[in-house]
């Protein structure tokens, strides 16, 4: 019923019980109770970055729609534009622009990936509009700007959960790859600062393209440096590549990847290289074995059950950063009782325990992304399957 989301989309959403139920309108049905609300979202539906952006895409318009067929926010039905840019920067720029001046749009939901963020962050901040970005490098939130916020767990969080396990099993001297994009660049600086505070020293760094096929040279350099484990800092499909490559030149340590690392496809890439992989994420990936007191639990069951029977493919976290996106955004218009972009954006910045797919968001005027380190799991890959970790 949906046509494949490609090129730039514009999802308006106006009613959405009659979109979920197929049904015509009625001549008699009443109009609705208050002007729309406008909400711009930049994903990368299409292009290298697509297995971040489709699933945010596919996620906002499902929550759009649920949220339109019980009346909206605070009686507003929300319009959703969401825009493709294919992972381009250059392209994100001029969509945030076009969202910002010509559409009036309250906030921009995205983009996908750190760059992109990075390159719009002071148009929004500029243009007064309210920025929810799904990428995670730390950057975006740090130093703060007014307009600007984040829901991917933390970059440091995430190097010292990795720390942690590392010191647990005595693990000293470490080699670090990463591809040489924003959130590469960023975890990278990140391991580098924290490692002393655990005792963990780094071998050696080595970088690589975001579109490199074959990491077998890099890798062979930091086997030569005698480390105890590996950890690779991207967010694309070389994840899995690192696993295979290490398997190949027989670098037998354990191989620890970052919290971009949440999504079954690179475990179904990567192949049996990619069992025993340890990586920090939020719970979504194994939330059905959460003890049913967890205060995440339903959220995470509810938004799999309800994103893996209408799309037929899995869940993953990437989608989860953009269910928490347009979350905190419905949460600040609903607590500053107003669509005014100035009252959203003060209310966003102190919603406290808003329960969302990546933690429970504890939001201040000094804090724009809102979780600590108790909003990852550690996990393993387990017979091609996501578990949780235990040493």
């Amino acid at each position: 019923m949906r046509k494949q989301l490609a090129g730039i989309l514009g999802i308006v959403i106006v009613s959405g019980a009659m979109l979920l139920s197929g049904c015509k309108e009625s001549p008699t049905a009443p109009g609705p109770a208050a002007a729309p609300i406008k909400v711009g979202a930049i994903f990368a539906v299409t292009g290298g970055a697509s297995f971040l952006g489709a699933p945010e895409a596919k996620t906002v318009e499902m929550f759009a729609e649920k949220l339109n067929q019980a009346g909206g926010v605070n009686g507003h039905p929300i319009e959703l534009l969401v825009k493709d840019s294919g992972g381009s920067s250059e392209k994100a720029i001029s969509l945030a622009k076009q969202l910002i001046d010509e559409d009036k749009v309250l906030a921009i939901l995205g983009p996908s990936t750190s760059g992109e963020t990075m390159q719009i962050k002071n148009i929004c901040q500029e243009g007064q509009t309210i920025l929810l970005s799904c990428a995670a490098a730390e950057t975006i939130v740090n130093p703060i700007a007014g307009y600007v916020f984040k829901t991917p767990q933390k970059d440091s969080d995430a190097a010292r959960r990795i720390f942690q396990t590392m010191k647990d099993l005595n693990i000293a001297k470490i080699g670090v790859v990463t591809s040489n994009d924003g959130f590469g660049n960023a975890g990278a600086k990140q391991l580098a600062d924290i490692a002393p505070e655990y005792g963990i020293a780094i071998g050696g760094t080595e970088t690589y393209a975001t579109t490199e096929t074959d990491l077998t040279g890099i890798l062979t350099k930091i086997k030569g440096l005698d480390v105890q484990a590996v950890v690779n800092w991207s967010i694309v499909p070389a994840q899995s590549l690192v696993a295979k490559n290490m398997k190949q030149i027989g670098l037998d340590v354990p191989l620890f990847q970052s919290h971009g690392f949440g999504n079954i496809k690179y475990v179904e890439q990567g192949g049996e290289a990619a069992n025993g992989t340890i990586f920090p994420c939020g719970r979504l990936l194994v939330a059905d074995v959460l003890p049913d007191g967890h205060p995440q639990k339903k959220i995470l069951v509810q938004y799999k059950k309800d994103y893996e029977s209408r799309y037929k493919e899995d869940a993953s976290t990437f989608g989860g950063h953009a269910y928490d996106a347009l979350l905190i955004l419905v949460e600040g218009i609903k607590k500053a009782g107003s669509v005014d972009r100035e009252k959203v954006r003060a209310a966003i910045e102190t919603l406290q325990g808003v329960v969302g797919t990546g933690g429970v968001f504890n939001l201040s005027a000094q804090d724009h992304n809102g979780l600590g380190l108790d909003a990852f799991e550690m996990l393993t890959v387990k017979d091609g399957k996501f578990a949780i970790y235990q040493d």
